[in-house]
């Protein structure tokens, strides 16, 4: 194993690996821990009680965070005629059909986020090899094929960000930057952790909530109590 910098070791110190912490004294720690030297990402690790092996306990999907993610997304949109005119009119930063799927199959990867009408599917399916690995395949589940272009883009751009569980039942998900104040964290950790309880699976059987974690892009995980804030309903 890599050996940790000095930084991260004095950091540690702060955090008590053996206790689970309220999630607003989560998020102190977690900006009292950050030592990067840029405006570090805030990402939250949940591991779930559930199989993803398994067809009914795969969860995935997409929500808006209230609080944004402090990244604007670069929205590429794979579409024709008016849609393509649709897209341009909502902001979208690229949009094209087969000029980009030629672009992505030479290296290009100057975007964050596709979106793509249903009848462009046939085509941006060809790139399942070069997208896929990289999570950038379309999906009607997180709302990214679709024919309301603008809809689907006006979300990205607000914030929105997708989950989905891995193959050891994780699901990790950012929710902002060290900058934000505390509480817009905390407001848009509760939001993605109300979407993942109501995304449980009928199937998932014994502790659904198995752990919960908040780190910055550098520094250590802090563990969360996840009975230490109320639930929106």
């Amino acid at each position: 194993m890599a050996k940790k910098g000095k930084k991260y070791v004095e950091a540690l110190k702060l955090v008590d690996r053996t206790n689970a912490y309220s999630v607003n004294e989560a998020i102190e720690l977690v900006k009292k821990t950050n030592f990067a030297k840029f405006d570090a990402t805030v990402e939250v690790a949940f591991r779930l009680g559930v199989d993803p092996k398994k067809a009914d306990q795969q969860i995935r999907g997409a929500v808006v965070l209230p609080n944004g993610t402090g990244k604007t997304q670069r929205v590429l949109v794979f579409a024709k005629g008016e849609k393509a005119k649709e897209a341009e009119a909502a902001g979208a930063d690229y949009v094209g059909d087969s000029d980009y799927i030629n672009k992505i199959n030479q290296g290009w990867f100057e975007f964050d986020v596709i979106v793509a009408t249903p009848d462009m599917m046939g085509e941006v399916g060809k790139l399942g090899r070069v997208l896929g690995p990289k999570g950038l395949m379309p999906n009607p589940k997180t709302g990214t094929v679709t024919f309301d272009v603008t809809k689907a883009i006006n979300e990205i751009k607000a914030g929105k960000v997708e989950y989905r569980v891995d193959k050891a039942g994780n699901v990790h998900v950012p929710i902002g930057k060290v900058s934000f104040d505390n509480d817009k964290l905390v407001e848009n950790f509760t939001t993605i952790f109300d979407t993942l309880l109501k995304a449980k699976p009928a199937a998932a059987k014994g502790t659904y909530m198995k752990n919960i974690s908040v780190t910055s892009t550098m520094g250590p995980g802090v563990k969360v109590d996840a009975s230490s804030f109320t639930v929106k309903n």
